[in-house]
């Protein structure tokens, strides 16, 4: 599949514009009908306090219109006092009377009047706490990762990546799909509905200040423009996509990608690997499997392996990375081993697993 030109690409983009709205998660909160209920049982256990306070004193009110007061005037004071409609039909008249009416009637009417006006006072300030919110998450957010997309291969790289210690408040997922960002922050990641596309979606989710950024969209052309984009607000970030086809992989990383997954290749490969050995393919799958059976991990040399050969090692040595190369564990080039070197290694996955520090899973596709 050959991809149109960057012009086509930001007009097709500029067709589907979605509104960009970050999302935090939030913890569990009661559905509003039960908060509405809660909040009328407790306007009615006021309601209730106070006309048996009002009855239990009833030889110091006066009724206008009968003189004596029951128990259904009380509950008439007490609705009409506590509403402050105050109709003056009936008063305190003695000085008991009046005294519970100053220390006690009147706590319980601004109680009252707090709880009717409660739900009314938390929408009114809901966008405030909100924008609060939003500022001390975009003042505190550092080195975070921000993943584009969150479909099948976008969820399965945050599980990776947060498998190694990644804490989900460091992940910001941005996603077109309202219901993928819901999706998103129902498992406690921050989220950003908008076009990826776009510098400005971007920014709300702080690529700028990002030290990974995982790009799983849907459209091979969609990776590109978004890789172009990301590049230019972030030089300094770890830039992974993921595209469909293989002839795109070049470029992706002529876009600003360091490293290109192809998932119909790697996917194709795994099945003619299956065909040939099921036993071969049963382990690749293994392999890409994050915690079962067999890992790959990327660990620092430890200071007693320093001087050894990758074969010497414990662990099923790999490949050797030293600076910027990537060097087989058989390369004549890697001799002794160096305290600045990282290895590959395939390890047995479990917690009792030996790692050594610093050591993290690497993803598969």
């Amino acid at each position: 599949m050959k991809l149109p030109g960057h012009d086509a690409i930001a007009r097709q983009a500029g067709e589907h514009l979605v509104p960009s709205r970050v999302k935090l998660p939030r913890k569990a909160v009661e559905r509003p009908i039960r908060q509405v209920a809660k909040r009328l049982v407790m306007a009615l256990l006021v309601l209730v306090a106070t006309a048996f306070v009002v009855y239990a004193d009833r030889s110091g009110y006066h009724d206008n219109s009968d003189g004596p007061v029951d128990l259904l005037d009380a509950f008439y004071y007490a609705t009409v006092t506590l509403s402050t409609t105050g109709y003056g039909d009936i008063t305190p008249v003695s000085d008991g009377a009046r005294l519970i009416n100053i220390l006690v009637i009147t706590p319980l009417r601004v109680l009252f009047l707090i709880i009717l006006v409660g739900t009314t006072l938390e929408v009114l300030t809901e966008r405030t706490r909100e924008e609060w919110r939003l500022n001390r998450w975009r003042s505190t957010l550092r080195d975070h990762t921000v993943v584009i997309g969150f479909g099948t291969k976008g969820r399965s790289a945050i599980q990776t990546v947060c498998a190694t210690g990644l804490k989900k408040e460091q992940v910001v997922v941005v996603d077109p799909s309202s219901k993928a960002i819901e999706a998103a922050t129902a498992e406690g990641y921050a989220g950003v509905t908008g076009d990826a596309t776009r510098s400005e979606v971007l920014r709300r989710a702080e690529l700028h200040k990002a030290r990974q950024i995982i790009i799983a969209p849907q459209r091979d052309d969609t990776a590109v423009l978004v890789a172009l984009t990301a590049r230019q607000l972030n030089r300094g970030a770890k830039i992974v996509a993921c595209v469909r086809e293989e002839e795109n992989a070049p470029l992706l990383k002529q876009s600003g990608a360091d490293a290109v997954i192809t998932s119909s290749g790697a996917a194709g490969r795994l099945l003619g690997l299956s065909v040939l050995s099921p036993a071969a393919g049963m382990v690749m799958e293994d392999l890409i499997q994050q915690g079962s059976g067999l890992d790959i991990v990327d660990r620092p040399v430890v200071r007693a392996e320093v001087g050894r050969r990758p074969r010497d090692t414990e662990d099923l040595v790999v490949s050797v990375v030293r600076g910027h190369r990537v060097l087989g564990y058989d390369d004549p080039s890697v001799g002794e081993l160096q305290l600045t070197d990282r290895l590959i290694t395939i390890v047995r996955a479990s917690p009792t697993a030996h790692v050594a520090p610093h050591a993290r899973p690497l993803p598969g596709d």
